[in-house]
């Protein structure tokens, strides 16, 4: 068996947004900065997509697209039907200020759910939870100074 943390491992958020995958990408790149690095929808694939496998009127939805935030790439799709749900996890979003923290989490906030309002905590001067409009849970933060 080989130990796949030896070898230069990625993992990697793949986010399916049931046909809503060109709002939620014009959403982040609004809220945080976000780079859409690629977009190809479901009628530009160089093969055809199998027969029935996508529900009608997605020919022209995202099949996949990949996005940057800072440092980190995040990949999308719409996904072959509106049948989508996020639970499970938090994508954790570390800013280098209070200022920052307090813009990105009213930017990820509209239209969606504060679950805990920023706030000092004993690991962070700033943190928050929130669920945004698409279902995603996100937590902000600044991290603290180490001694």
């Amino acid at each position: 068996m080989s130990n796949i943390t030896k070898s230069k491992t990625l993992i990697q958020p793949y986010l399916f947004f049931g046909g809503r995958c060109e709002e939620a990408l014009e959403f982040y790149r609004i809220a945080l900065g976000a780079r859409i690095e690629m977009a190809m929808r479901f009628n530009e694939s160089p093969d055809p997509v199998p027969e029935g496998m996508l529900q009608p009127g997605f020919e022209n939805k995202i099949m996949h697209a990949s996005f940057r935030v800072g440092d980190m790439i995040l990949m999308a799709s719409d996904g072959c039907g509106e049948n989508t749900g996020f639970s499970g996890f938090s994508l954790a979003l570390s800013v280098s200020t209070a200022a920052e923290a307090n813009r990105v989490f009213a930017a990820l906030s509209d239209g969606g759910k504060v679950n805990m309002p920023l706030t000092k905590t004993f690991w962070s001067p700033s943190y928050g939870m929130l669920t945004d409009r698409f279902g995603i849970d996100w937590m902000v933060m600044v991290p603290a100074e180490m001694p």
